[in-house]
């Protein structure tokens, strides 16, 4: 087993390189051998002082892209778009673009997916290797074709010379397309994001804990801390490899002081987790639909403000699924492929039956694989262990639309919305506080907002309202950011906000309180008719102005949606609007 080059060789001119822009763009970059045939390309970006818009940064950061050289030679993620001279530059002086077979993509953020398109330019043979997700997105940002290959846990890439690469999928973390790379030779884990943190330095290994500590933390709590159940997850999957150096995509490799790293980041998920509220959702990646309806119920549960816990069933072994099974608060099942005959039902849903409780909510999808395991009598096993229905099953006979994805998207903030009514209601019992009535006596409007945006639609009652601007003319309103309208209210979407008529508004007010099943049409029964911006207009409406959302402001559980007024009209000119009056200021 070849060992790690010893940190005294990275003081010496022929194992460490930095070239640097002029001092005025404070940009470098530094190569080193930091494994058998294993190259670091570190970009180092001195003075950048946010990530991620909000994230202030105090000692700049780096962005590590690796090589590894086996009979055939293997990128692990590229860099930055600001570094495509530094960088290319180095690739054709030290790389022969005939002897580059892959390009692993661990995550595709910009940060690290920056120079791919470059490097396909460069060498056009290779293949690109990551997540479906990954490949997904990296179609969608690079606009040009390319060979590539799905990985996930449990698949593996010979490069040749002992080098056999092993992939651990890790979605999540923080973006759901990464995937960690682990060289079985040099014993080197490929994490990109994770482990790292925003610090730029020459020093290429954490040769200085105390100067790094501060910055490590700050990074997992940013970044990690928000998915700490995804964090514990793939500390479980690695696990299993001996490991002598962390590459991580961001500041100085782990591999002096490697296990207190990683054994911080255990510490704090395992606190992090331990109160929490969350949901499980077994699915597989490969089979049918799966992770595009897994990933619309996902999106609609983490907007109700729940966590979420993606188990790939195929990956995942019985002690994990058992684990995650029992603790779970809620659960969601894409039915996978159905077993041999004779075999019975697929393991891990035998291993699932096993570990829920009574006290969980749970919801079914089929995936239009062809050969679902029946989604009606594991339907009756649950309900017979006394599991609360969250939403019917999904059933799908043909490709997912847009419709399909918003029934899924609203099944995953139905079960969100269970799963905090009960902090709902002691929030709402909570009305002898003077600052509550106070709060409760600003009345607003009753209205009916209204949206459509192609075969989706979607209303909700609202009071939050009012004018914003003359010119143009303009009106803001405060929408909850785990309703399921938010979808269609982004910037761009239009609307029609229809203005209740007072003494008129209860049977329209009504309606659309009530709570609609998943996918269910919120106009039946109500008559309207299409305003010229495609949105339905409610005929009992006193009256009723189309608008184009223009700009979004995040104001903590909620969003104020500003829109531009395109046209109005007024209905029936002798009426009023109608009014709501609130008991207390923190509930509707």
């Amino acid at each position: 087993m070849a060992a790690l080059v010893d940190t005294a060789r990275f003081d010496t001119a022929d194992s460490l390189t930095s070239r640097s822009t002029p001092s005025r763009s404070r940009l470098t970059l530094q190569t080193a051998e930091i494994a058998a045939d294993t190259t670091a390309l570190r970009c180092l970006d001195w003075d950048r002082d946010r990530f991620d818009i909000e994230f202030e940064l105090k000692n700049g950061t780096t962005y590590n892209s690796f090589i590894i050289r086996g009979e055939k030679t293997a990128l692990v993620d590229t860099s930055h778009g600001k570094f495509r001279d530094q960088y290319m530059e180095d690739m054709i002086r030290n790389c022969d673009p005939q002897t580059v077979s892959y390009l692993i993509v661990n995550h595709t953020e910009p940060d690290h997916s920056g120079l791919i398109a470059d490097i396909l330019a460069w060498a056009p043979h290779l293949v690109v290797v990551g997540s479906k997700v990954a490949i997904q997105f990296l179609t969608n940002m690079i606009h040009q074709p390319f060979e590539s290959l799905v990985v996930k846990s449990g698949h593996t890439l010979d490069l040749g010379k002992g080098h056999e690469l092993s992939f651990v999928s890790a979605p999540n973390l923080h973006w759901p397309d990464t995937i960690f790379t682990y060289d079985s030779l040099t014993r080197v884990l490929y994490t990109c994001d994770v482990f790292g943190m925003h610090y730029c330095d020459d020093m290429l290994l954490d040769e200085s804990p105390h100067l790094l500590q501060e910055d490590f933390q700050y990074y997992y709590d940013c970044l990690m801390g928000p998915n700490a159940r995804s964090v514990l997850m793939a500390l479980k999957r690695i696990a299993k490899f001996p490991i002598d150096l962390i590459a991580t995509g961001h500041g100085p490799l782990l591999k002096r002081h490697r296990e207190d790293w990683v054994e911080q980041y255990r510490s704090w998920s395992e606190n992090q987790t331990k109160a929490e509220t969350f949901v499980a959702l077994f699915y597989m990646e490969d089979y049918g639909y799966s992770d595009r309806m897994a990933k619309a119920i996902a999106e609609g549960i983490t907007k109700a403000g729940i966590d979420i816990e993606l188990v790939e069933m195929s990956v995942a072994d019985a002690h994990e699924v058992r684990a995650i099974a029992s603790s779970a608060n809620g659960i969601v099942v894409g039915m996978p492929p159905q077993q041999a005959q004779g075999v019975g039902m697929h393991p891990a849903l035998s291993t699932l039956l096993t570990s829920v409780n009574k006290k969980q909510s749970v919801g079914l999808f089929e995936t239009g694989g062809g050969q679902d395991e029946p989604i009606y009598p594991l339907r009756n096993q649950l309900q017979a262990i006394g599991l609360k229905e969250a939403f019917p099953p999904i059933a799908i006979k043909q490709a997912p639309s847009e419709v399909t994805d918003q029934t899924c998207y609203e099944a995953g903030v139905d079960l969100g919305h269970q799963l905090n009514k009960d902090k709902t209601v002691q929030q709402s019992k909570q009305v002898n506080s003077h600052l509550n009535r106070a709060l409760g006596r600003l009345s607003g409007g009753l209205y009916i907002v209204t949206a459509q945006k192609g075969d989706v639609s979607g209303a909700m009652l609202a009071s939050w309202v009012m004018q914003a601007s003359f010119e143009p003319l303009g009106i803001a309103m405060s929408v909850a950011k785990d309703r399921a309208i938010d979808s269609i209210l982004q910037s761009g979407d239009r609307f029609v906000l229809n203005i209740l008529e007072e003494g008129h508004y209860q049977p329209l007010m009504k309606h659309f309180l009530k709570r609609f099943p998943p996918g269910a049409d919120r106009f039946e029964g109500v008559e309207t008719y299409p305003a010229t911006n495609g949105a339905p207009i409610l005929a009992q409406a006193l009256a009723y102005i189309e608008c184009d959302v223009t700009c979004r402001y995040e104001c903590s559980d909620h969003m104020i949606v500003y829109a531009t007024v395109q046209a109005g009209r007024v209905a029936k000119r002798e009426g009023i609007t109608a009014v709501h009056h609130r008991k207390a200021g923190n509930h509707y």
